[in-house]
């Protein structure tokens, strides 16, 4: 059971990273005024990393963070 929600979950996730990369790829083909996108992708993900980077260590240490969670693979 356990294991049937961290498939689900990871299968969720990176349906999410896939739609953040094509909302990425629209508005910079198109620019901010991409219709469906519903905001500035671009710009909060500039923000985010410019955050984490204002933080010094603790901003170095969220992001290797997020790099091993995403970069995890389950047992087979």
């Amino acid at each position: 059971m356990i294991q049937n929600v961290r498939v689900w979950l990871r299968e969720v996730t990176e349906l999410g990273l896939l739609l953040v990369a094509l909302s990425v790829v629209l508005q910079i083909l198109f620019g901010a005024s991409v219709p469906f996108v519903g905001g500035d992708v671009v710009g909060n993900i500039t923000g985010l990393i410019a955050t984490l980077g204002q933080n010094g260590l603790v901003g170095l240490i969220a992001i290797a963070v997020i790099l091993y969670l995403f970069q995890r693979r389950p047992a087979a």
